[in-house]
């Protein structure tokens, strides 16, 4: 799947809210993001306008592989 060209690191925090990762803090400009699903795990965003492609292909990757799926998937769930 293709990912989009125009999301934004606030924009991405809130779609992953559905995957069950919360805001649990903010320094500067990055997120941090944490899940209690499948033993606990952390991500890191960017509150960039808009996010780099290989950033955010690279998150999802990271979550995807927390999530054992693929980064396709999560994408799917993310950006219908």
């Amino acid at each position: 799947m293709r990912l989009p060209r125009d999301v934004t690191g606030d924009d991405l925090a809130k779609a992953m809210q559905s995957l069950g990762y919360e805001v649990t803090r903010q320094t500067g400009s990055h997120m941090r993001l944490t899940t209690p699903r499948h033993g606990e795990h952390h991500v890191t965003i960017p509150r960039h306008n808009p996010m780099r492609v290989g950033t955010l292909a690279a998150i999802l990757g990271e979550v995807a592989a927390h999530l054992e799926t693929t980064r396709d998937d999560i994408a799917r769930r993310l950006f219908r």
